[in-house]
């Protein structure tokens, strides 16, 4: 049993508030998840220049790591994130792993920065100050554990692609063998979660040309399980629940904003919720919001 949250935001008069009105509904869905939390916030980007999200021991000096990188880095708690010039990512990413190896990239992309950690939820948002975060769209999690460790690395949002990240609730039966096609096809994973699985199966599907509409459609005859997918792009957001639906959704949208939650009263303290159209998800239904459209 695990919480999502996730708010896609209309009204750009809303962005101020992003990361105060996602750490309220993170807040709620702690008993749903108290073992860990994380989330994923689109925010600012400059064109030209990929953010890396790094995760680093407790006491890491990240003010010196960048000194050794020669890039500024922007510490947040134990995560930090540091902007580079696209062209660079790959040194950049080589030169850490060597000087740093103890540093893991948990999230990439020219808007989206990821942070997560072991603790409860409301915990996990104030160490990050979640609350003082502006953007468009962002995705939350809350973690009961019940197939993998409680740790750091195995909490949610994973990402595997650019500004791409992917919650679950649920539990996927088949993410072994489908991690095995997943390595063959040259894709690293780097826990044993199965959520990491779903997450690096999009990106797959991606990189092979399909829109992420098209990669979820498809991952309703690929993935099996039980389960609720709520993913993250660099100007989009989206829900997918399986075949028969039986893990706890609702989606409630207005003229200003289009919110999730796994249970309504994680919605309830959005402004001008009394008048948005609530609704359960339908199974096996792609939803998707993208503001370039």
């Amino acid at each position: 049993m695990c919480g999502i949250v996730g708010l896609f935001l209309k009204d750009p008069k809303l962005e101020p508030e992003l990361g105060g009105l996602l750490s309220v509904m993170l807040g709620v869905m702690c008993d749903r998840g108290p073992d860990s939390a994380g989330f994923a916030v689109y925010g600012e980007g400059t064109p030209g220049l990929v953010k890396l999200t790094l995760r680093g021991p407790a006491g890491t000096d990240f003010a010196v790591l960048g000194a050794k990188l020669g890039h500024p880095v922007v510490p947040r708690d134990t995560h930090a994130v540091l902007a580079v010039p696209a062209a660079e990512e790959a040194a950049v990413r080589a030169r850490l792993a060597a000087i740093a190896p103890e540093i893991a990239v948990v999230g990439a992309g020219t808007r989206m920065e990821l942070y997560k950690e072991v603790g409860l939820p409301v915990d996990v948002a104030r160490r990050f100050k979640l609350e003082t975060m502006r953007g468009t769209h962002a995705i939350g999690h809350t973690r009961m554990a019940t197939e993998s460790a409680v740790t750091t690395a195995g909490a949610h949002p994973f990402s595997t692609g650019l500004d791409q990240c992917l919650v679950h609730n649920g539990s996927l039966s088949n993410h072994a063998g489908v991690r095995r096609e997943l390595e063959r096809e040259g894709l690293q994973l780097k826990t044993d979660n199965d959520s990491e699985v779903a997450a690096a199966y999009l990106t797959h599907r991606m990189r092979e040309g399909e829109s992420l509409g098209a990669a979820l459609d498809h991952s309703l005859k690929d993935l099996d399980g039980f389960y609720t997918f709520v993913v993250g792009t660099e100007s989009g957001f989206g829900v997918l629940r399986d075949p028969i639906a039986c893990k706890p959704a609702v989606m409630a949208e207005t003229d200003r904003y289009v919110a999730f939650g796994s249970e309504y009263r994680a919605l309830v303290d959005l402004p001008g919720i009394d008048a948005a159209r609530v609704w359960e998800p339908e199974p096996a239904k792609v939803y998707f919001w993208d503001r370039a459209a």
